[in-house]
C-alpha cells in the first residue's frame, strides 16, 4: 500500500450547492420493492440458475410479497428469453405482480426484450446505459451530447414497440430508465438526461410514472454523498410528480444498506436489490436487511419474512451461496448470545418484558418489544427463543440459569447458586473446548446435584425413605428417621431439632460424622403442584464461621415441600463428601413403631412455630427412591 494514496486515487466529486433536507427526515413507509435476484443476482453466480430453479425462486419472491420482479436479460440468451415466455404463457405471474426485463440501448436488443414480455399483464422495460465520464471516455468514447442522443433514440424506440404490443395484447408497459454508474456521474448531467427522457417519452403522468433508476453501480463514496446526489436529482428533475426515483445500490464500500436508507430519506420511492445481497463484486443491496430494519422501527415493509429460515434455505439452494452465521437477521447466530454480560441483560429483559406485557394485557396497552441486544422479536421471523442464549466458556452464570429456567426442569436458581453452578459449567466447557447444548447442560446439572435415575446421577449418599413426626406434645420440635444409603449400604439414622432440615442435619452428625449448617435455602413451586428446594450447606468448623466456610449447594424436587428440602440437603452433602472416608454404621436398638402409615403418603412440612395437623400416636413414612 502507498504511504500517500492521494498520489494515485482521486476523492469523490462534490455535489453542486442545493438545499439539503434529508438529514432531518425519517422513513415512515415502505418503498416499492423490486427484486433483481433472478437477473442481477443470477448473472453474478459462478453457476447461473437453470430456468427450473429460477421458477422456484420466482415463486418464493411472490410468496414474500414482491410486486415487481426483474426476471431476465432476455436478449442475452435463448434460455433467458424462454424463461420470460414461460412465465407469461403459463399464468405464473399474479395479476398484481409486474415483471421487469433489462436491455441496453441497442435497437435489436430492445426489440427482443419487448417481445419477451408481451402478453403479460404488466411489464417494465429496464433500459440502461453507463453515463459517467469514465465510461463515456474509456468504454464508449462518446461525448455527453452523443450519450444523450443515444438515450433519446432508445426511449423513442421503446415507446413505439410497447405501444404496438399494448394495442395487440393489452399489456401495460412502464419505462424504467437506468443511469448506470449514476454514483460517478455529474449530477447536472444526470438531471439533463432524465429531463430529455421525459420529453422523449411524452406520456409520463402521476397515474403512469416513468421510473428513473439511480444506480450506484460502483459504490465509490460514503452513504451521505449518495443521498445528496439523490436529493439534488429529486429537486431538479422535471415533472417530479410523474417520476418514481428508484435506488439501486451496490456494496463495494460495505455501506449499501446505509446508502439506500439515506437515499430513501432523500426522496427515493423504489428500491432494487437482492435477497441477502447477492450480486456482482460485493453484491447488491440486501432487501431482507433493509425491510427488517424498517420493521424493527415499527414501519411495515410490506414484505413477509415471517419464516425467514425457509427463505434463507431457498436462496442458498438456488444460488449455491451460503449465508454467514453472523449475517444480519438471517444468520444462524444473530439471535444468540455467548457473552455472560449479554446473556444476563437478555435474561433480565425477557423477564421484565413478560411482566410488562402482563400489565399491558390488563390495561389494553400495546405490548412493545424491548429486550437488550435483540432489536426484533425472533418469533416474528419464525425463530424460537431456544437459541437466544448459548453456553460456552465465555458465558456467565445468568446464561446457564436462564436455560435451566426454560428447560423441562423449569428451575429458577438462586443467584449465589447460579455462581456455584457456573463454575461447573465453565470447567466442562474448558475441558471439551465446545459449547454446551441444552441436553448436555441438563445432564451436567443432574449429575452435579444427583437428580435423576442412573449410575451417572448417583451420589455416595441417597435418601431411601424417611419419617417425620413431632417429638413432643407441643409440636415445637420434630424428629426425622431415615433409611440412608451410604456407599450402597443402608443405614438407619435419626435426629431431632426445630425443623426437618435441622433434624436431618442432626442425624447426619450423629451417625455419619458430617457436621453442616444451613447458609441459605429457597423453595420454588413448580408446575403440577411440585416443589423444588435449594439448600446451601457449609461445614461447621472451629476455624471459621458458617458464613466464611466453604459451601455446597443441593437441589431436591418432590410433590411435598419437606421431602424436597430433605433431598436438597442430601444433594448438597453429596457435593461435599468427595472421596472422604465415612465412619462405619453404629449398632443401635430401635423400637418398632406401633402404627405404620402407607409409605406413599406425602410428608407434611414440620416448621417450628407452624404445627401441622395433629398426628398423635402416629408418624409419616415417605419412600425416597429418586428425584424423578
Amino acid at each position: 500500500m502507498l504511504s500517500d494514496p492521494s498520489q494515485k486515487y482521486l476523492p469523490y466529486p462534490d455535489v453542486p450547492p442545493f438545499t439539503r433536507t434529508w438529514p432531518a427526515k425519517r422513513v415512515t413507509k415502505a418503498p416499492i420493492w423490486l427484486s433483481t435476484c433472478l437477473r442481477d443476482g443470477n448473472q453474478a453466480l459462478v453457476n447461473p440458475m437453470s430456468n427450473a430453479v429460477k421458477l422456484d425462486f420466482f415463486r418464493t419472491l411472490v410468496a414474500c410479497g414482491f410486486k415487481e420482479i426483474e426476471v431476465a436479460y432476455p436478449a442475452a440468451s435463448d434460455a433467458e428469453f424462454n424463461f420470460c415466455r414461460t412465465l407469461v404463457e403459463t399464468g405464473e405471474i399474479p395479476d398484481d405482480v409486474a415483471i421487469q426485463v433489462i436491455t441496453p440501448c441497442r435497437a435489436e436488443l430492445i426489440e427482443r426484450s419487448v417481445a419477451a414480455v408481451t402478453g403479460a399483464k404488466h411489464a417494465i422495460i429496464h433500459l440502461y446505459n453507463a453515463v459517467s465520464p469514465l465510461f463515456r471516455d474509456v468504454v464508449f468514447r462518446n461525448s455527453p451530447d452523443e450519450t444523450a442522443d443515444l438515450v433519446v433514440r432508445s426511449v423513442k424506440l421503446v415507446k413505439k414497440l410497447t405501444a404496438a404490443a399494448r394495442a395487440s395484447t393489452g399489456t401495460k408497459f412502464t419505462l424504467n430508465y437506468c443511469m448506470e454508474t449514476f454514483s460517478q456521474t455529474e449530477p447536472e448531467f444526470a438531471v439533463r438526461l432524465a429531463n430529455e427522457v421525459l420529453e422523449a417519452w411524452g406520456d409520463a403522468t402521476p397515474e403512469s410514472k416513468v421510473i428513473f433508476n439511480l444506480a450506484a453501480t460502483v459504490e465509490c463514496a460514503p452513504p451521505n454523498h449518495y443521498a445528496d446526489m439523490v436529493e439534488y436529482f429529486c429537486q431538479n428533475v422535471n415533472q417530479r410528480d410523474s417520476v418514481l426515483v428508484s435506488l439501486h445500490a451496490h456494496n463495494d464500500r460495505g455501506t449499501g444498506v446505509a446508502a439506500t436508507e439515506l437515499g430513501l430519506l432523500a426522496g427515493g420511492d423504489r428500491v432494487e436489490g437482492c435477497l441477502l445481497g447477492n450480486g456482482e463484486r460485493t453484491g447488491n443491496v440486501d432487501l431482507v436487511t433493509l425491510a427488517l430494519n424498517m420493521y424493527s422501527q415499527g414501519v411495515s415493509p410490506r414484505l413477509d419474512f415471517s419464516n425467514l429460515s425457509e427463505v434463507v434455505k431457498v436462496v442458498e439452494s438456488c444460488t449455491g451461496l451460503s449465508v454467514p452465521d453472523r449475517y444480519p437477521y438471517a444468520g444462524q447466530l444473530v439471535f444468540s448470545a455467548f457473552a455472560g454480560t449479554h446473556q444476563d441483560a437478555i435474561r433480565k429483559g425477557l423477564e421484565k418484558q413478560e411482566k410488562r406485557h402482563a400489565r399491558a394485557a390488563e390495561t389494553g396497552e400495546k405490548k412493545y418489544w424491548a429486550v437488550p441486544y435483540i432489536p426484533v422479536d425472533p418469533q416474528d421471523l419464525g425463530y424460537s427463543y431456544d437459541n437466544l442464549i448459548r453456553i460456552s466458556s465465555q458465558s456467565g452464570k445468568a446464561g446457564a440459569a436462564h436455560l435451566l429456567s426454560q428447560s423441562s426442569l423449569a428451575l429458577e436458581l438462586p443467584r449465589s447458586m447460579q455462581t456455584a453452578f457456573y463454575g461447573v459449567v465453565q470447567a466442562a466447557c474448558d475441558a471439551s473446548g465446545k459449547e454446551l447444548t441444552m441436553e448436555s447442560l441438563l445432564s451436567l446439572f443432574r449429575s452435579t446435584y444427583h437428580l435423576g435415575r442412573g449410575v451417572e446421577f448417583n451420589g455416595r449418599l441417597r435418601l431411601d425413605s424417611f419419617e417425620c413426626f413431632p417429638s413432643n406434645a407441643r409440636y415445637t420440635r420434630c424428629r426425622v428417621g431415615a433409611d440412608l444409603l451410604v456407599d450402597g449400604h443402608v443405614r438407619r439414622i435419626d435426629g431431632e431439632a426445630d425443623t426437618p432440615i435441622a433434624a436431618l442435619l442432626d442425624a447426619l452428625d450423629r451417625h455419619v460424622n458430617l457436621r453442616f449448617g444451613v447458609r441459605e435455602q429457597h423453595v420454588q413451586e413448580l408446575r403440577s403442584h411440585r416443589f423444588a428446594a435449594f439448600v446451601e450447606l457449609a461445614e461447621h468448623s472451629p476455624q471459621a464461621t458458617l458464613a466464611k466456610s466453604r459451601g455446597w449447594w443441593g437441589v431436591g424436587m418432590s410433590a411435598d415441600v419437606t421431602a424436597a428440602k430433605l433431598r436438597a440437603v442430601i444433594s448438597a452433602v453429596n457435593g461435599s463428601v468427595g472421596s472422604k472416608a465415612l465412619p462405619p454404621p453404629k449398632l443401635v436398638f430401635r423400637a418398632r413403631f406401633e402404627a405404620a402409615v402407607d409409605a406413599r403418603l406425602d410428608t407434611p412440612d414440620m416448621h417450628a412455630g407452624a404445627p401441622p395437623e395433629p398426628l398423635p400416636q402416629t408418624h409419616v413414612s415417605t419412600p425416597v427412591v429418586s428425584q424423578f
